[in-house]
């Protein structure tokens, strides 16, 4: 079931899709904002957040938040994430994990119900095609953080838990870029073929340029570990 935050953010997808809010607009205050959509004052800040991470919000301390008009935003324009840690820093743990996650299903994939990755990415094509940016990004993570889980490793799948917010955070980044949402889809295909094949080196591979991928998206490089 979504949550508040989550529910909050399709709202106000919806209603600057719908042209309630134009690019370059100013969101009414916070606390107004919170009463008109029924919800408290910090779930409103997540749901602003996540809008910001998918490139729709913009938050200019002092000055409010503004409607932005879809266009990615420079490396160094690239909002905050979750306890401040920088996207290249969160692409690097990522680019050493899941790799790994991906290879081990891949390894595993007859003791697997690999069902659920299946139904994640058909929500995410989706809610792609209804331009539903807050709901592809989150089968998006549940399609990573299934990885994680059926990798079998205990220790892989904690870490993974761990950072979910920073992995939620990173995984909306690259939908800012309009002109190439799509591509996520194709990337975590060739993971998913490589995962029933059981290739565990192919799964291994199609992650490492999934994410290197998904770092390009953002304009961002980051140093291999």
């Amino acid at each position: 079931m979504p949550s508040v935050s989550n529910i909050a953010a399709q709202t106000l997808q919806r209603q600057i899709l719908a042209g309630d809010y134009l690019p370059g607009a100013t969101l009414p205050p916070q606390r107004e904002l919170a009463d008109h959509l029924g919800i408290s004052r910090a779930s409103l800040r997540e749901a602003i957040s996540m809008l910001e991470a998918l490139g729709l919000l913009r938050a200019h301390p002092g000055k409010g938040v503004f409607v932005t008009s879809g266009s990615r935003p420079s490396p160094a324009d690239l909002p905050s994430g979750p306890s401040a840690m920088p996207p290249a820093v969160i692409y690097q743990m990522r680019y050493v994990i899941e790799p790994a996650n991906a290879s081990l299903v891949a390894q595993r994939r007859e003791q697997c119900d690999l069902g659920a990755l299946r139904r994640s990415m058909a929500e995410m094509q989706s809610a792609l095609g209804a331009s539903d940016l807050v709901m592809a990004a989150e089968a998006d993570l549940r399609f990573h953080l299934q990885l994680a889980e059926l990798s079998g490793n205990a220790a892989l799948q904690a870490v993974t838990e761990q950072h979910k917010a920073q992995l939620a955070y990173s995984l909306r980044l690259p939908f800012a870029d309009r002109s190439h949402i799509w591509q996520p889809v194709d990337e975590h295909l060739a993971i998913l073929d490589a995962v029933l094949a059981g290739d565990a080196e192919a799964a291994r591979r199609a992650m490492q340029q999934h994410l290197l991928a998904a770092a390009g998206r953002i304009g961002l490089s980051f140093t291999l570990p």
